[in-house]
C-alpha cells in the first residue's frame, strides 16, 4: 500500500467516524429546568434492546437465546445510567435521589409489567417517582461483558461492537409529558463497556439535563 493510498484510507475513516458520531439529536422541553425544580426523584426503567447479529450467527442462536441477550443488555444500560448518576451524586453535581434498579426492576416484576404496553406516566406512579427515564438501545454486537461472554460461547465469535444507537427520554410523572429526549449514534471504538458508552453519551448532553449541576 503506498502512502497515497493510505493517506487516503485514513482521511475516509475519519470522516466515517465523525459522521457516525455527529449523529446526535437532543430535545428539551422549554418549561424543563421549572418543571424539575419540584422532582425529589427519577426512576431508570429497564432499556428496550436490539442486537442485530450476522445471519450466520443468528442461525446459530434461538430466538429465546436472543431474547435473553437482549434483556441483559437493556439492564446493562439502565445499570450503567444509574453508575453515571452515581458518581455525579458523589460529586454534588446532582439535585435528585436516583431508585436503586434493583428496586425499579423488583416493584415491575412483583406487578408484572410489561413495558411495550405501559405509558411513562403510568410507571412513574407505580414506581412512586417525579420523573422516568426510558429508552431505546440498539447494535449490531453485545456490548455489555454478560451478553458478549455469552455470544462467544454460544457461537464462538467475539469482539468490539461496530455501532450502537440510544435513544433515551424522560416523562414527568404527573402528566407524562416528554421533558428530554437524547438520541445518539456512536462507533465501537469504545470497546464492549455500557459505562463507557453511556459515559461518551452524557459528557456532553448532562450540560442540558437539568438534574445536573
Amino acid at each position: 500500500m503506498n502512502k497515497i493510498t493510505f493517506k487516503l484510507l485514513l482521511a475516509l475513516t475519519i470522516l466515517v467516524g465523525a459522521t457516525v458520531e455527529a449523529q446526535t439529536n437532543l430535545f428539551e422541553h422549554p418549561d424543563f429546568e421549572t418543571i424539575a425544580k419540584d422532582h425529589k426523584s427519577i426512576a431508570i426503567i429497564p432499556f428496550s434492546a436490539k442486537v442485530s447479529l450476522r445471519p450466520k450467527q443468528m442461525k446459530e442462536i434461538t430466538a429465546e437465546q436472543l431474547k435473553e441477550m437482549e434483556m441483559h443488555e437493556g439492564q446493562s444500560i439502565q445499570t450503567a445510567m444509574y453508575s453515571w448518576f452515581l458518581k455525579r451524586r458523589k460529586r454534588g453535581k446532582l439535585l435528585i435521589e436516583v431508585q436503586d434498579p434493583n428496586t425499579t426492576n423488583a416493584i415491575l416484576n412483583k406487578n408484572e409489567i410489561d413495558l411495550s404496553v405501559t405509558t411513562p406516566k403510568e410507571l412513574a406512579t407505580l414506581l412512586n417517582v417525579d420523573a422516568v427515564i426510558t429508552g431505546k438501545f440498539e447494535t449490531d454486537k453485545p456490548m455489555s461483558d454478560g451478553a458478549s461472554l455469552a455470544l462467544g460461547l454460544l457461537v464462538g465469535f467475539w469482539g468490539t461492537t461496530n455501532s450502537a444507537t440510544v435513544n433515551m427520554s424522560i416523562n414527568n410523572a404527573e402528566d407524562g409529558v416528554l421533558l428530554w429526549n437524547y438520541n445518539k449514534r456512536v462507533a465501537g471504538s469504545l470497546g464492549s463497556s455500557n459505562d463507557q458508552l453511556i459515559n461518551k453519551l452524557m459528557r456532553k448532553a448532562s450540560r442540558r439535563l437539568a438534574y445536573t449541576k
